[in-house]
């Protein structure tokens, strides 16, 4: 997952430091940030709720915490607490459990522009906002949000002792941070120049996750206009978890740690202690634990149902989802292929396993798609599931745009990823560049505008845009195995 931290090497930089904007009064007090040689105010590391500290560990986000004077907006804050994965070093590095923060980017401090926030990857366990606002779309006209929640076993623990002080509910803290995060946007961004009323949420991998989980979830009804879910889906094709089953991770980390199933030996636990303890949880219903917090928990409060059904009670709103052409490989290895197979498409295995004709021989590796290990990933994990939520969406109300992105910056696969330079940097194929279909979607909610190839919305027809190095051209969906993968 080096593109983490590669994909920064395609932004502009945001040249020198010129005069500082006026202080910014906001929730809590006043922010003082910076501008940048292109005229960029940003302004990093806002508190939008109290630190999850002590006592607030494994709760609901609290109000942001007043101060005096103005805040220096000027430097990065700590990314979430998170173990080492290797391509989250530096995030792992500088990582503290008081992260709940923002940045902001914009043109000017007047005006009434779009927003987008972006929601960042990291399998829920890793990742941080970065030098996200650094991003060229503040410079044509867009007010940009990065947002940080709690991550891995600090955002997502079910527990019984949380559980039963916390009416029944437990789990899904960091998706609650999103939302709080949401709510500082609605009573904030005014001042920054963008406009309430027109917010795009947009996120990739665990970040698309979060945005598909938002779009169902209740609590952030109201909060923002459209989505953009790239390479993510609600739990990415995985069953969803029920609280009864999730409780038991929680005795799990008992077990592990020696508590006695109270709460507050966990609160009062090291950090380390913690972070060491998330390696080691398991869900048995998952060929990988790479995934442990990325299949979904229905927690009863915010996600009081699955996604499927809270949907089709939630607001329509436009959508933009898609996946890349060779996302990665099988979580487990292949191992665990069989396994992931028959989990994924239940009475329907045998039919899989004839297309992908996985009693015979290995095939020739396809020159886009990959080997055909690659192909089964990313089908199960990725291209299905975008189909399947682009269906599930239009079906309850939403005007969707799928789209399929085949395009590396080496000219190899496009792997997990690939897309992010096209977006919040300035990567582009000839003329095209995805941010320019994501910025007309965020600012009208249509991607389209007479300047570049059309985009059909999502329909019977199930068309889909193709990115790739010849342009952006109309596809019609392509024969899969998609059609037999349990439906969400």
């Amino acid at each position: 997952m080096r593109w983490r931290a590669l994909w920064l090497a395609a932004l502009l930089g945001a040249g020198a430091a010129q005069a500082s904007p006026p202080p910014v009064a906001i929730t809590g007090g006043a922010v003082q940030g910076t501008t940048d040689a292109h005229g960029t105010r940003i302004f990093r590391t806002i508190p939008y709720a109290a630190p999850p500290l002590g006592a607030l560990r494994w709760r609901p986000p609290g109000p942001v915490e007043p101060w005096k004077g103005w805040r220096n907006g000027a430097k990065s804050g700590p990314s979430c607490l998170q173990n080492d994965y290797g391509w989250n070093h530096a995030d792992y590095v500088r990582a503290s459990e008081d992260c709940l923060t923002l940045d902001v980017a914009t043109p000017a401090l007047t005006g009434k522009r779009p927003v987008m926030v972006w929601i960042h990857g990291g399998s829920n366990r890793a990742g941080s906002a970065g030098d996200t606002v650094l991003s060229p779309l503040a410079r044509r006209g867009f007010v940009l949000v990065a947002i940080q929640y709690r991550l891995g076993i600090f955002g997502n623990l079910p527990h019984r002792a949380l559980a039963s002080e916390q009416g029944g509910h437990a789990g899904n803290y960091g998706l609650m941070d999103q939302i709080a995060a949401l709510r500082w946007v609605q009573a904030n961004i005014a001042r920054f120049g963008g406009d309430p009323a027109n917010v795009t949420i947009f996120g990739e991998s665990a970040g698309a996750q979060d945005v598909g989980l938002l779009l169902a979830a209740q609590g952030a009804k109201g909060l923002f206009a459209r989505a953009i879910m790239q390479s993510g889906t609600p739990s990415f094709g995985l069953s969803w978890r029920p609280l009864p089953e999730a409780l038991r991770l929680g005795d799990q980390l008992d077990a592990m740690l020696g508590t006695d199933g109270s709460v507050e030996p966990l609160r009062a636990a090291s950090a380390h202690a913690l972070l060491e303890a998330d390696r080691a949880l398991h869900d048995p219903a998952l060929e990988s634990d790479d995934f442990l917090w990325l299949r979904t928990t229905i927690d009863g409060a915010v996600l009081p149902d699955t996604p499927a059904v809270l949907l089709a009670h939630a607001p329509p709103r436009p959508v933009i989802i898609g996946s890349n052409r060779a996302e990665f490989g099988l979580p487990g290895g292949r191992a665990h292929r069989d396994a992931g197979v028959d989990a994924a498409f239940g009475p329907n295995a045998d039919k899989a396993r004839a297309y992908y004709h996985l009693d015979q021989g290995d095939p020739p590796a396809d020159p886009r798609l990959g080997n055909r290990d690659l192909r089964i990933a990313t089908d199960i994990l990725f291209r299905c599931p975008a189909g399947q939520w682009a269906d599930l969406l239009s079906r309850a109300g939403s005007k969707v745009w799928r789209y399929e992105f085949d395009l590396a910056a080496n000219g190899g696969l496009s792997f997990h990823g690939s897309d992010i330079p096209y977006v919040l940097g300035d990567a582009r194929f000839g003329s095209l560049s995805l941010a320019d279909y994501w910025l007309s979607f965020a600012g009208r909610g249509d991607p389209n505008d007479d300047a570049r190839p059309p985009w059909p919305a999502f329909g019977a027809n199930k068309e889909q845009l193709l990115f790739s190095a010849s342009g952006a051209q109309t596809q019609a969906q392509e024969a899969s195995p998609c059609q037999w993968m349990i439906q969400p």
